[in-house]
């Protein structure tokens, strides 16, 4: 009887845990390197401060390296797997591994952008599942909290502890854990006030939520293509509501915190994890929605379970 294994994925994904800047391009430079020697596709997206670490110590060979500012191409964790990963990734010539060093999560980022960020890398796996794709992830040991180090083991299969450069099986690797653990009821949204717009919609009603939408924008300090944004963000998450939620719905718009929020709620149940972080096909006809609402907001919010489905889209003022 001849015994049979389970076929090793090509797709790899390591966390790389670093302390401080000596580290940090001990890690990354090298792996960036052994990509240019073997002719094969690299990217950087990192935050701006560790770019220019990575841009210094290549020089020259910098050159044929893809640059992103993690903070602006990925402001929204969930634009970075369609708008920055599989952008890139998808644009490469078929038969040659592709290279990307993606920075997700750094000490700064907001309690409300976190959980989006952990489900974010648990997603990559899934993503990215049966491609000749390498995603090497940092994590800054000195100022990232012990949520975030222990969140990257379970998101990562592979990690390489700081200071070593050897790589390890993590042993508390659950991705689909980390993405069920931040599919967490979001903080209500404020009650009814003067700068507080709540209504509820149907089919019929539309194009009329979609106006009261941006008229108080507007008058939240909304403008131009802020306006723009959120007459798209209301119009094809109030669609997506009508059509797979039910066919009614709750809209609320405020601001916060520098933000003007545009929340749904439906009776819909959320049952792909994927859905919106998926880039469109070119000849796809609808399921663009939720991926538009990724690529034009700062930051979305999801949460779903039995008794329906709310999105909250953040766009700064």
């Amino acid at each position: 009887m001849t015994a049979t294994t389970e076929p090793v994925d090509p797709f790899v994904h390591p966390a790389l845990f670093y302390a401080d800047a000596r580290e940090y391009v001990a890690g990354t430079v090298p792996f960036v390197r052994a990509a240019l020697t073997a002719g094969e596709p690299v990217a950087v997206a990192v935050p701006g401060e560790n770019l220019r670490l990575i841009q210094d110590e290549l020089g020259a060979d910098g050159a044929a390296v893809r640059f992103l500012d993690m903070r602006e191409a990925g402001r929204n964790p969930g634009r970075i797997i369609p708008g920055v990963l599989r952008a890139f990734a998808d644009a490469q010539s078929p038969g040659r591994r592709v290279h990307i060093i993606g920075e997700p999560v750094w000490a700064g980022r907001s309690p409300a952008e976190y959980p989006a960020c952990a489900q974010h890398e648990a997603l990559i796996n899934a993503a990215f599942r049966g491609r000749e794709v390498t995603i090497l992830c940092p994590y800054d040991t000195a100022r990232l909290d012990e949520r975030a180090l222990a969140d990257a083991h379970a998101t990562h299969p592979v990690v390489i502890p700081a200071g070593s450069g050897a790589e390890r099986t993590s042993a508390d690797y659950d991705p689909d854990g980390v993405v069920s653990r931040y599919n967490e009821p979001l903080p209500p949204a404020p009650g009814a006030g003067p700068d507080v717009l709540r209504c509820s919609f149907d089919e019929d009603s539309l194009s009329a939520v979609r106006h009261l939408a941006t008229d108080h924008g507007a008058r939240l300090g909304l403008t131009g293509l802020g306006l723009e944004n959120l007459a798209l963000i209301t119009a094809e998450l109030t669609t997506n509501s009508v059509v797979h939620g039910g066919g009614t719905g709750a809209l609320t718009v405020w601001s916060e915190d520098g933000y003007v929020l545009c929340e749904v709620r439906d009776k819909g149940r959320l049952a792909d994890p994927l859905a919106g972080r998926r880039p469109a096909g070119r000849d796809q006809r609808g399921g663009r929605g939720l991926l538009l609402v990724n690529l034009v907001s700062d930051l979305v919010r999801t949460h779903t379970g039995p008794e329906g489905t709310t999105i909250r889209s953040y766009l700064r003022r």
